[in-house]
């Protein structure tokens, strides 16, 4: 295969986000991210008050267990983690493989697409 045609290639497996280099761009729109958040609103808010767990409102960017007035579990504490989109996507997928012994009754979003989706709309969380 000729240069020309491997970088057509990698065009468009990046702009599908199939590569992995990239990570793939959704929006609520697309992707129904806010009908993925009810699953999240059984426990969390989008509006910055904390209840059964805390507020998701600005959450991407933020540092775990950071949310004032909110009793996170000792393994929230130590995991010491950053909510990058990547990060939000593993740990939506499987929260006790990405934090053991967290208390959050929540087996995980397996459906990468409609991760993909949420994870854009707590994006727009600000």
């Amino acid at each position: 295969m000729s240069a020309s045609k491997i970088l057509t290639v990698i065009a468009v497996l990046t702009l599908a986000g199939l590569t992995g280099l990239a990570p793939r761009v959704s929006t609520a729109a697309d992707g129904d991210g806010q009908a993925a958040f009810a699953e999240c609103a059984a426990c969390h808010t989008a509006d910055g008050t904390n209840q059964v767990g805390p507020t998701l409102k600005s959450i991407v960017g933020r540092n775990s267990a950071s949310v004032p007035g909110f009793a996170y579990s000792n393994a929230m504490k130590r995991a010491q983690l950053q909510w990058t989109t990547e990060q939000l996507d593993e740990y939506i997928a499987n929260p006790q493989a990405v934090v053991p012994g967290n208390v959050m009754p929540y087996a995980g979003m397996a459906d990468a697409t409609r991760r993909a989706a949420l994870i854009a709309y707590l994006a727009t969380l600000k």
